[in-house]
């Protein structure tokens, strides 16, 4: 007499406080709503009060992102830069706790490559942002002006 094996009951995840799979599905489920050459700033809130901030490119994104970068770097740009040329083209949207921020990069390359740059008030800005960080906080700050942030993921991806 043979005995007939029991299916074997499914697999089902364990549970996690790592909310990283799903915010990277969503962040996949996201990109797939945008068109290519895209850089999207997702930022993830969080029940608690915190965030989590996720970068995604859509198609051709990587790349071209980092070409901007490279010609902004190479052209002396720095975060007043980018903070004005991100200002001109970003688009805002939301999904349920989920902010999104999308640059378009060809409008952002074509920024770079006319030579744009951040007004003189909105750089004085900034540096006054960054004396005051130093005073709060007893450290004198290294530049007034922070460097270019990024758009392509060789720069995203660096924690200077």
């Amino acid at each position: 007499m043979t005995t007939a094996a029991l299916p074997a009951p499914p697999l089902l995840p364990a549970p996690s406080d790592d909310a990283t799979p799903v915010e990277k599905a969503a962040a996949d489920s996201i990109a797939a709503d945008f068109a290519p050459e895209t850089f999207l700033w997702l930022t993830f809130r969080r029940p608690d009060g915190g965030v989590r901030i996720w970068y995604a490119w859509t198609a051709g994104g990587h790349s071209l992102g980092d070409r901007v970068d490279r010609r902004a770097l190479a052209a002396g740009y720095d975060a007043a830069d980018w903070l004005h040329i991100a200002d001109r083209h970003q688009l805002r949207r939301a999904r349920g706790r989920v902010e999104i921020t999308a640059y378009p990069l060809r409008p952002v390359l074509a920024d770079v490559q006319a030579g744009v740059r951040a007004p003189e008030d909105r750089r004085e800005g900034i540096r006054r942002a960054v004396r005051k960080a130093g005073e709060l906080t007893g450290q004198a700050p290294r530049t007034l002006t922070p460097r270019w942030l990024g758009f392509g993921p060789a720069l995203t991806s660096r924690r200077s």
